[in-house]
């Protein structure tokens, strides 16, 4: 097994704070298996930062009126000193504005460029002409042509996780101005996908299909079997790395090829601080790379990141990627736009001291197989009913016994019985139990056999009724107390990646700095003297307190809010938009047509391919209208039809025009009807 280990986190974006679903995806775990494996003594390097490159911050900067560098500025701020409050133990958390950053993402460019793996192709892109801008990926929402998600980005569908180019998109809206965007020739450098696809049908389909996680696995299997094709690396933007080449001028690196750069840039910037070499940690072959991420980021991290690697030739790649699902927030979608979210620096505030109870329900609930959904009431449960009756109940009647029969002073043990060696015998074994669910990385599972060790310490003493027996048998008790005592040293020890402010709190109130080595993972695992006969421990701490129904209603009062704000906001009518003039309006020919025939477009939700009389012709039309309306129920129906939009092909179907549709104070579609008495002639011109 390796004794280095480089852990690295999603750089999570500086375009808001961070949330629960943010921390239940990637934070937490990354953190605990950090911590796993520095308290077995290896060589951990847990490395993050923040992304400070991505469209979003544009986006936020534009609407806040502000420069992206106060955005990422305001954030980056924010989100460390959130995860530092929030015990979070990366070795080193830097932001990709960073000098170091912007030098090795160049020169990482620079290197693949001169060995000639890069494509340079003129292309055509989006170009909003309002705005005098190309529209990178995340500038651009339209309708997802696999799914039919109306709000897919232009680099990936968060409804379906597929990732494709803006110019799939069907319907494609500019992100800055609302406006449709044309199509503009510019150059731009590709990454050849294609050219590694070998290797990537070796190292993964082969080499990994019973390590990865099968959702993690599935994806990219899917991916690589659709047939892989190049990728650009740069963007026409003004915020980003520029590209370092010649002709490179006004362009900037594409942020998924400059953020995983990051953990790279971010590892040398600790190692310089630390008077460490940071290359073991990226390119010796006997150094664990593992990568925490989110769903919506496997293929970046599996595909891309590695071709990117392996096509610079000098860096190892990752042995596993253990990608979370996503986690819902009270049945609905997580949702930073919509303040739909359990912002972690408002938690930290709003429940202080309770970073523990936070990290204990994402990881009894983490959603590390399919989405998951966390409920103020079942976070409320988890502290209750687990953390304050089961783990804290054991360890404060431990320590409240001991100082009341002992004065603190641990008893000198008699001959163990047989129901006391189950019990030792039990508790030797949680060690490797528990790391075998981390090594797996199934934390959830690890946490839960964590709570069992509790509860075996709680029924050993409900069994055993020390309270009773102190009057028939105080030698019995002895053994008893002394045995009680091994338990929670094992839980301070065993607790601490899952639980660490708690694990802090309660080795001292045993006292830990007056105990020999031997309260340690490996300790507990041997049978060795955790807690030594005569050593004295300290008065009882309550670990964990009640949270009571009036905290939780606060907080669905709050997420209440939201959703009445948005609601609020949603009823608004959209403001009118700039003037035009006549010679604009008459370019629009819209006429008066009928559907003659529908179908519904074959794996797809939301699309009906459609003939329409246009009265000048019979021409297909793509509409995303099948989640309203059946392809039986429309046929004969007169609709708004304009005709001289230029053609566009939909999933392999040419569409010649546009159906015009509004929407009701409902928010269901309705069509922009001529005439319901159809007795208006087609090819009737309305502009």
């Amino acid at each position: 097994m390796s004794q280095r280990i480089t852990i690295t986190a999603a750089l999570p974006y500086t375009n808001g704070p961070i949330h629960i679903g943010h921390l239940a995806g990637v934070y937490v775990p990354s953190d605990i298996y950090a911590r796993y494996n520095r308290i077995l003594g290896k060589d951990v390097a847990f490395i993050c930062g923040s992304d400070e490159h991505g469209v979003p911050i544009t986006i936020k900067a534009k609407k806040e009126g502000v420069s992206p560098q106060d955005i990422v500025d305001k954030y980056h701020a924010i989100i460390k000193k959130s995860f530092e409050d929030f015990g979070i133990t990366f070795d080193n958390y830097s932001r990709t504005t960073a000098k170091i950053h912007h030098e090795t993402a160049s020169n990482f460019f620079k290197t693949l460029y001169d060995k000639g793996e890069f494509i340079e192709e003129i292309t055509e892109q989006l170009y909003d002409a309002e705005a005098k801008q190309f529209l990178a990926d995340r500038f651009v929402v339209g309708t997802c042509p696999k799914c039919g998600n109306e709000e897919s980005y232009g680099d990936q569908c968060e409804n379906c996780g597929t990732s494709h180019n803006a110019t799939d998109l069907i319907n494609p809206k500019s992100a800055i101005t609302g406006a449709t965007p044309s199509l503009k020739k510019t150059k731009h450098w590709f990454l050849p996908l294609d050219k590694h696809e070998d290797f990537l049908k070796e190292w993964i389909l082969v080499g990994h299909k019973k390590d990865w996680k099968p959702n993690v696995y599935g994806q990219v299997k899917s991916w690589i079997d659709d047939g892989l094709r190049p990728r650009a690396v740069t963007r026409d933007l003004d915020w980003g790395i520029p590209v370092p080449v010649e002709g490179g001028e006004g362009k900037v690196l594409y942020v998924w090829f400059d953020a995983p750069i990051g953990y790279i840039s971010s590892t040398k910037e600790w190692a310089e601080r630390e008077g460490k070499d940071w290359e073991p940690y990226w390119k010796d072959k006997d150094t664990k790379l593992v990568h925490f991420i989110g769903k919506d980021n496997i293929v970046f991290h599996c595909i891309i990141f590695p071709a990117m690697l392996k096509a610079e030739g000098s860096f190892i790649l990752p042995d596993n990627v253990p990608a979370n699902e996503f986690l819902n927030l009270e049945g609905n979608k997580l949702s930073t736009s919509k303040n739909w979210a359990v912002w972690l620096h408002e938690y930290l505030v709003e429940f202080k001291d309770k970073q523990d109870v936070l990290r204990y329900a994402l990881t009894a609930n983490a959603p590390e197989s399919k989405d998951n959904d966390f409920t103020w009431k079942d976070f409320q449960a988890r502290n209750n009913n687990e953390l304050v009756a089961i783990f804290g109940n054991f360890i404060n009647r431990v320590v409240v016994l001991t100082n009341k029969y002992y004065e603190g002073i641990v008893p000198i043990p008699n001959d163990y019985t047989n129901d006391d060696n189950e019990v030792f015998k039990a508790l030797k074994a949680y060690p490797d139990v528990i790391a075998s669910s981390i090594e797996r990385y199934r934390f959830r599972e690890a946490s839960q056999e964590l709570m069992n060790l509790a509860r075996l310490g709680n029924k050993y003493l409900a069994d055993q009724e020390p309270w009773k027996q102190i009057k028939e048998d105080p030698e019995r008790v002895k053994t008893i107390m002394y045995l009680a005592l091994q338990i929670a040293g094992a839980l301070a020890v065993l607790c601490e990646p899952f639980l660490p402010f708690t694990s802090i709190k309660l080795k001292a109130m045993l006292n830990h700095d007056a105990l020999d080595s031997n309260l340690t993972w490996i300790g507990v695992g041997e049978g060795r003297e955790l807690i030594q006969a005569n050593h004295k421990i300290a008065k009882a701490e309550l670990l964990f307190t009640k949270i009571e129904d009036a905290e939780i209603q606060a907080q669905l009062d709050k997420l209440q809010a939201s959703k009445a704000a948005n609601e609020a906001e949603a009823k608004l009518v959209d403001p009118q938009k700039e003037e035009i003039t006549w010679s604009d309006f008459s370019k629009l020919d819209i006429r008066v047509g009928t559907i003659l025939e529908a179908e519904k477009m074959p794996k797809t939700k939301k699309l009906l391919v459609l003939k329409v009389d246009t009265g000048i012709d019979v021409r297909t039309i793509v509409s995303g209208i099948a989640e309203t309306f059946t392809a039986e129920e429309v046929v004969g129906k007169k609709v708004t039809v304009l005709v001289n939009l230029a053609p566009r092909a939909l999933r392999g179907v040419e569409s010649q025009g546009m159906i015009l549709m509004t929407e009701n104070e409902k928010g269901d579609l309705v069509f922009v009807n001529p005439d319901d008495t159809k007795q208006v002639s087609n090819g009737l011109k309305i502009s």
